[in-house]
């Protein structure tokens, strides 16, 4: 492999993007540049008065790749998807921005629905968000749906009822499932829905105004008094709209709050002079940045999940690279985008109301988490005084089985550290030696192979042959909680004692009356009732159960589909793979047209036919 040296000297003069990875591989800074040669080499210049920060980076770099791009513009999207993709340590990124719901109209369906989603993909559809209160995108999804009579059933496509389902009768759909709507007529409504989501009320009620009088004048009196009681509903979400400009420009309004370490961004959604919502979003990773990097990298992320981008967005402060943003802005909105950092008059009163609610929301952010740490340290102190532990157990591991009259058995394991879920150290374990319903015995096949791997993993770090980063089983329990009762625990220490390990805590946890037993212990151990400690040990229990009972679902689903398929004539070990793989569920194989299977390789129609009329019968 070429040398970082080598390659620092080799980098082109041009627009781009590179990406810094450390000795293992692993992605920790994603960054644009005009020049990539400027840009990147002026990272390892000595006589750079570098941020800590930045030699932080610096100092762990051991590889770079780069992508050239046509343009800056071409460059900034390459790097947010980059960033969205490979969550880079050093880059600023929206907390947990995988996380957040949108509500999702489907254009592309010929009757379109609205429903709330977390996985935005380019189908044809509008996506309206993000939202960081899934709470309040529910209660619009509720109001939409009590003002607009969309579909709500979940077919993609609907085939012809005989007769339409209860939300038909009680007025919360149109049912073109029963023909009773044209799609002409479907799709002005889909356009109302949109024209309210996007905060254009007063267009909206001016077009329902025009529809109801034309409905009055050709004598359809019910219509006319449908599209009556929706206006209705409309104005009265109209007369909650706070006022706050004259402007009747569409706005969106971004302020920051910094408190320490922790960064809030509000966002204002002003259209047509009136506040429509705000949202708030945390960034993380910003140490020792400027503002303006701050801001810059939030409007390129935040806009990049958007669907609509309005004519004007008033800012905090400006941004390092306006005339890219502001490209890029322009060509995804398909118009005119003005960015503007607002000093006085009413934009500016409107931006010091949005910095307020910022910091409020960093302020309530701050001490609900420090409300959360008091509650988990008060719980970790209260374990190690209850179980007499010789360390608070910072590090806490649980273990569980799960089968169904000993088939398909699995184990899990799941850590917590300082009281929160690690979940990217969870482990689980199909079990291979044991026969039959036996808990005890999978119970010590889990307990052996999650420390024996430690036992190995030691071994080739003392032997050099393997690296501390990249062991997976060597960080050791402060704590280990069996779930289920003196059988189980015996049955584990049994195994820690083989292996070594005994002088771990581990206690077993009985589901009957959560009670604790310790090895040699005659009485179990009560901790109070409602104690932050028990609550904790009942929450790390329930994650183990529920990580372990869904891998074994998991793999009595994938048992189940194969026993089925192999009933079908034609259907062999390799189309019954493909299969497998394709669908994944019987229900998909079942929702299935003969042309979806038979477009399956190896596959031909005959056998397609075969498996579509056999999963009909089987109805």
């Amino acid at each position: 492999m070429m040398e970082l040296a080598e390659k620092l000297k080799l980098l082109p003069d041009s627009p781009g993007v590179y990406v810094m990875k450390n000795e293992n591989g692993d992605v920790l800074y994603v960054g644009k540049a005009v020049s990539l040669r400027h840009r990147v080499r002026s990272y390892f210049q000595a006589s750079r008065n570098h941020t800590p920060r930045v030699t932080s980076l610096i100092s762990q770099v051991a590889d770079l790749e780069y992508i050239l791009t046509d343009s800056e513009v071409e460059a900034l999207i390459l790097e947010c998807n980059l960033i969205k993709k490979h969550r880079p340590r050093y880059n600023v990124r929206l907390v947990d921005d995988k996380s957040y719901p949108y509500l999702k109209v489907t254009l592309g369906e010929q009757y379109p629905r609205a429903f709330i989603t977390r996985k935005v993909v380019r189908d044809g559809s509008r996506y309206y968000g993000p939202y960081t209160d899934v709470g309040a995108l529910r209660e619009t999804l509720s109001l939409l749906k009590s003002i607009f009579p969309l579909r709500s059933c979940k077919q993609k496509t609907i085939e012809g009822q005989k007769r339409p389902c209860l939300n038909y009768h009680i007025k919360r759909c149109l049912a073109p499932c029963a023909g009773n709507v044209e799609p002409d007529e479907y799709r002005k409504l889909v356009r109302n829905v949109c024209h309210f989501l996007e905060g254009r009320q007063e267009d909206l009620v001016r077009d329902l105004t025009a529809r109801m009088h034309k409905a009055a004048e050709n004598l359809e009196f019910e219509k006319a008094a449908e599209l009556r009681d929706r206006i209705e509903s409309i104005e009265k979400v109209v007369e909650k709209q706070k006022v706050v400009t004259s402007d009747m420009t569409d706005q969106d309004v971004i302020a920051m709050a910094r408190l320490g370490e922790l960064i809030c961004l509000a966002v204002f959604f002003v259209r047509g002079g009136k506040l429509m919502g705000r949202e708030h979003f945390i960034l993380d990773e910003s140490a020792g940045m400027e503002d303006s990097e701050i801001l810059t990298a939030f409007v390129e992320q935040y806009y990049m999940q958007v669907e609509y981008i309005p004519r004007e967005i008033l800012l905090a402060g400006q941004l390092t690279e306006p005339v890219v943003v502001s490209a890029w802005l322009e060509r995804k909105r398909g118009g005119p985008v003005r960015l503007r950092a607002p000093k006085r008059g009413e934009k500016a009163k409107l931006m010091e109301l949005a910095a307020k609610n910022a910091a409020e929301e960093l302020a309530v952010r701050r001490a609900r988490e420090e409300q959360v740490r008091a509650k988990i340290e008060g719980a970790l102190l209260g374990l190690k005084e209850y179980l007499n532990l010789p360390a608070l157990p910072k590090r806490i591991e649980c273990y569980d089985v799960s089968n169904i009259q000993g088939k398909e058995p699995v184990g899990s394991m799941v850590v917590f550290s300082d009281g929160k879920p690690r979940n990217d150290q969870y482990r689980r374990f199909r079990i291979k030696t044991v026969q039959g319903p036996n808990d005890y015995a999978s119970m010590q096949e889990v307990i052996r192979r999650r420390f024996g791997r430690a036992l190995k993993e030691i071994e080739a770090i003392e032997q050099g042959k393997l690296d501390q980063a990249r062991a997976k089983f060597t960080e050791m329990p402060d704590l280990i909680i069996i779930d289920g009762g003196k059988g189980q625990l015996n049955a584990a220490r049994e195994v820690m004692r083989e292996l070594g390990f005994d002088s771990i805590p581990a206690f077993g946890l009985a589901k009957e009356h959560e009670y604790l037993f310790g090895e040699g212990r005659p009485d179990p151990i009560i901790l109070p009732r409602n104690s932050e400690s028990l609550l904790l040990i009942q929450r790390i229990r329930d994650e183990a159960h529920r990580f372990a009972v869904s891998y074994h679902r998991k793999l009595r689903g994938k048992k189940s589909l194969k026993s089925i398929l192999d009933d079908i004539p034609g259907i062999g070990p390799k189309r019954r793979k493909t299969l497998v793989q394709h669908f994944r569920s019987i229900a998909a194989i079942r929702n299935a047209t003969v042309e979806q299977i038979a477009a399956l390789p190896g596959i031909n129609r005959d056998v397609a036919e075969a498996v579509y009329e056999f999963f009909q019968q089987e109805e």
